[in-house]
């Protein structure tokens, strides 16, 4: 933000209340709290996702914040994206068509000119967003090994897309042959 550079936020916040503090990202704040206090209570590693206005994704490894060389930007990751079914480009600035550019709330808006949430519950748009969801979630899946995914967000308040996400993931997760 201008102005802020180099300003110690952390040192003046814990300054003022006197208790430890930490600087995070909203995602692996969301993560955290559902490990600690909701959907994912008592698990060690789980991963929350925020699928809304943009996506993004926290994770918790042994029920700490993941971090690393950076913030890891799941919303980023990129999917197989069929332009023979989908030709939608994406609307991602930095990547068009990663995960947040083919399935963000201004995505689906931007792809079929009316917002998420105007969508009827039998509307193609769902089909398909369940499919980008479910191989998203299929790379964390493979990568990360969580516990529990949770999806919140405001394209996720419809809970028409979640049998159809599961039963996507679960197609996807059945081509494994594990030996």
């Amino acid at each position: 933000k201008p102005g802020w550079s180099f300003t110690d936020v952390l040192g003046i916040i814990q300054k003022a209340t006197q208790i430890p503090a930490a600087i995070d990202t909203d995602v692996n704040a969301a993560a955290l709290s559902e490990a600690m206090w909701g959907a994912g209570q008592d698990l060690a590693n789980v991963v929350y996702f925020t699928i809304g206005t943009g996506i993004g994704g926290g994770c918790t490894v042994n029920g700490k914040p993941l971090h690393g060389l950076i913030h890891p930007e799941m919303g980023h990751m990129r999917i197989p994206h069929n332009r023979q079914t989908d030709p939608f480009n994406g609307i991602c600035p930095f990547h068009q068509d990663c995960f947040e550019g083919l399935a963000s709330g201004p995505a689906i808006n931007a792809r079929w000119g009316i917002p998420a949430e105007s969508l009827p519950s039998d509307h193609p748009a769902w089909a398909l967003e369940a499919e980008y969801i479910a191989l998203a979630l299929h790379n964390i899946i493979c990568t990360h090994s969580p516990q529990k995914i949770i999806l919140g967000g405001g394209v996720m308040q419809q809970a028409h897309l979640f049998p159809l996400i599961r039963h996507n993931v679960q197609t996807l997760l059945n081509n494994y042959v594990l030996s």
